[in-house]
């Protein structure tokens, strides 16, 4: 892995997503429509504080959220969209969770793209634990450029 100060700084340069919701750690660039990426959900999050504290789990919606932003960031870094646009959720589908996400697991994003435009995309993605698909879901992001 390379240094974390610049994975920061490049997942900042890719996503307009800040800290507290930004869950890309590093993303890989795409290759044949498809993009990897990682995110290691630490016991710092905001959100383990009040979903189940006394058994700590990711929110499921928190996990679409990480396959967007790592799909986003990747179509960013593979220069398919342009550094002003930003997407939207517009709508999720075929949604499944199979597995628990605690804190200090790393989850592994597999990403593909099924349509690029410029005013939108739709991605399918899954979210991995080691070898254990913890999510699967696909998505529909309305594109803009930002005012």
């Amino acid at each position: 892995m390379s240094d974390t100060r610049n994975e920061t700084s490049e997942i900042e340069g890719l996503l307009p997503h800040r800290k507290p919701f930004l869950f890309v750690d590093e993303v890989a660039p795409a290759e044949g429509g498809r993009i990897t990426a990682r995110y290691v959900f630490t016991e710092k999050e905001f959100f383990f504080a009040g979903h189940f504290p006394r058994y700590p789990v990711v929110p499921g919606v928190i996990l679409i959220e990480t396959m967007a932003q790592a799909g986003g960031a990747g179509l960013r870094k593979a220069g398919s969209l342009g550094g002003d646009a930003l997407f939207f959720l517009a709508s999720v589908d075929k949604v499944k969770f199979r597995r628990q996400v605690r804190p200090g697991e790393e989850v592994r994003l597999e990403i593909e793209n099924l349509r690029v435009s410029q005013k939108m995309l739709k991605q399918a993605g899954k979210a991995f634990v080691g070898d254990e698909l913890a999510a699967e879901a696909e998505w529909l992001c309305v594109v803009q450029n930002a005012p």
